[in-house]
């Protein structure tokens, strides 16, 4: 979890990221999780996912997404937000 800094003002508009940010497109994400249990993935991971659909789950496998921890080294080391604690998911709710 990050906190913001007065240098995000004046460098961010006041704004910091609020995720890690797509490295796919949805259609990439089903094509690339097809043949994968993506639910079964995550729950080995700890985190419980439920989902309409299996292809809506599939656009958002973990994989699917930059490495989170290296977006916020980014922006501690930029002065935009100051790192305070890390947390872990533990869902994932996909309607």
């Amino acid at each position: 979890m990050l906190v913001g800094t007065d240098g995000a003002v004046g460098e961010a508009l006041g704004a910091t990221c609020h995720g890690a940010g797509r490295q796919m497109s949805r259609t990439r994400a089903k094509q690339v999780a097809r043949g994968q249990n993506v639910e079964q993935e995550l729950e080995k991971r700890g985190v419980a996912a439920y989902s309409a659909t299996r292809a809506g789950l599939a656009e958002e496998a973990p994989e699917v997404y930059e490495d989170v921890a290296d977006v916020v080294d980014v922006v501690h080391t930029a002065g935009i937000s100051r790192k305070v604690v890390r947390l872990r998911p533990m869902g994932v709710i996909k309607g």
